[in-house]
C-alpha cells in the first residue's frame, strides 16, 4: 500500500497578502521557512522513504528546509507543479470578483488536462513506491483536486481552507485512492 503525506507548502507574502499565486514562482517569508521546519519535525517520527515536490521554489524549498530534519530522496515532479491561473495571477480575491466574476481567468490551465496531470503524478509515484510512505510538497489547488480525486471525496469538505505547512494523508489500497486524514497542523507553532 503506498502511503502519502501531502503537505501545502509553507507561507509566502503573497499568501499573506491574499493574491493567487499559481504559476508564478513566489519564495518562502520567514513564516514559511518556520512552517517548513515544524513540518520537518512531524515527519521525522514517520517512515517516509522520499520527499516529492512541486518544482516551484516555495514547494522546492519546503522540502529542502523539511530534509534537513530527515534526510531522504527529493523528487521533483512537474505533475504537481501548481495550476496557472492566467491573468489573476497576482490579484487578491476582491480584485478577481471584480475583474473576472465567473472565475473565467483569461490563459488559466484547464482543470481537464489539470486534473488529469495530477492523476499521472499520483501513478509515478504508486509505481515508484507501491509499498511504502512518501510525502509531497504541493500547492492548495493541487491538494483540493487530488482530494477531488480520492473515492471517498466526501470526506474532505469542498470549501475547507487548508492551511500552509498542513498534512493530509492519502493511501492507495487495491488501486484506489482515498483520503484518511486532512490538513493536521497540531505540529505548527502558533
Amino acid at each position: 500500500m503506498t502511503k502519502i503525506y501531502v503537505a501545502r507548502h509553507g507561507e509566502t507574502n503573497w499568501n499573506r497578502a491574499g493574491k493567487l499565486q499559481g504559476a508564478t514562482d513566489i519564495p518562502l517569508n520567514d513564516a514559511g521557512r518556520q512552517q517548513a521546519r515544524d513540518c520537518g519535525k512531524f515527519f521525522h517520527a514517520l517512515p517516509v522513504e522520499a520527499i516529492y515536490t512541486s518544482p516551484l521554489r516555495r514547494a522546492s524549498e519546503t522540502a529542502a528546509i523539511i530534509n534537513e530534519e530527515i534526510q531522504v530522496p527529493v523528487i521533483e515532479l512537474a505533475e504537481f507543479r501548481e495550476r496557472t491561473f492566467g491573468d489573476a495571477e497576482g490579484m487578491t480575491y476582491e480584485e478577481r470578483s471584480k475583474v473576472f466574476p465567473r472565475k473565467n481567468y483569461p490563459h488559466q490551465e484547464n482543470y481537464k488536462v489539470f486534473r488529469k496531470r495530477l492523476i499521472a503524478g499520483l501513478k509515478k509515484i504508486h509505481e515508484q513506491y507501491p509499498v511504502g510512505e512518501v510525502a509531497l510538497i504541493a500547492h492548495g489547488a493541487v491538494i483540493h483536486t487530488l482530494f477531488q480525486i480520492v473515492e471517498n471525496d466526501d470526506f474532505f469538505p469542498q470549501h475547507a481552507r487548508l492551511s500552509n505547512g498542513g498534512v493530509s494523508t492519502m493511501v492507495c489500497k487495491d488501486g484506489k485512492w482515498l483520503l484518511k486524514e486532512y490538513n493536521h497542523i497540531s505540529h505548527l507553532q502558533k
